[in-house]
């Protein structure tokens, strides 16, 4: 049996998750919580014997990635398909403003159908996400790999191997600092493990605010 194994690690917490759609947005960094978590991956993954360890070009996911990375005596690779939702004419706004414009509606309703303005369509994210994943299970073909993400880029992700549309993929949550766990055995994806925070909210995920929506962070 060939197994690969994909950790899925969304970046620790930011100042920004509650209060703008920072998307692309550069300098973005983890706040004291997020440092946290991120200082805390080593210890969680210490009995995994990861190869490798790839990571969004964005500052926040690098943070994330470094102290894993350093524990395990390994390079943080950046794959750009892993970055964040491209939101356009968004990146930046304040959330409250978002959630009185009509189309942020759709985006929270329709994902399939739904595009930022000036950015990709959820679809188009999936795709380019899923393709990344691909072409790193090609170069593992076995044995376990970390990959350091955002919360709607990896709920993308798992919706697409779970086999659940892109219209619910919401429901589906990661929480900040959380590690999903898929195998690909001989390319078929089993989901082993979703949202595990470990000890920093006593095993329960905090859930998202009510009509919060994609790329907050």
């Amino acid at each position: 049996m060939v197994v690969t194994q994909v950790f899925f690690i969304r970046h620790g917490s930011t100042d920004s998750a509650d209060k703008r759609l920072t998307g692309w947005s550069r300098g973005v960094h983890l706040n004291a919580r997020g440092q946290a978590q991120a200082e805390a991956l080593p210890g969680r993954l210490a009995r995994v014997p990861l190869e490798a360890i790839y990571s969004s070009p964005l500052e926040r996911a690098l943070e994330t990635a470094l102290p894993l990375a350093t524990a395990k005596g390994l390079k943080v690779r950046q794959r750009h398909g892993l970055i964040e939702l491209n939101t356009g004419e968004w990146t930046g706004r304040s959330l409250r403003a978002l959630a009185r414009l009509k189309h942020w509606r759709v985006v929270q309703t329709a994902p399939s159908v739904a595009r930022f303005p000036g950015g990709e369509s959820l679809r188009e994210a999936q795709a380019r996400a899923v393709a990344e994943l691909e072409a790193l299970q090609e170069e593992h073909p076995k044995g376990a790999i970390a990959v350091v993400s955002h919360g709607d880029i990896i709920k993308l992700a798992i919706a697409h191997y779970a086999g659940l549309h892109i219209d619910l993929f919401q429901r589906l949550v990661i929480a900040p600092g959380s590690i999903s766990l898929v195998h690909f055995d001989s390319g078929s994806p089993r989901i082993v493990r979703l949202n595990d925070v470990g000890a920093w909210e006593d095993g329960v995920a905090r859930s998202a605010a009510p009509g919060a929506g994609p790329a907050k962070v």
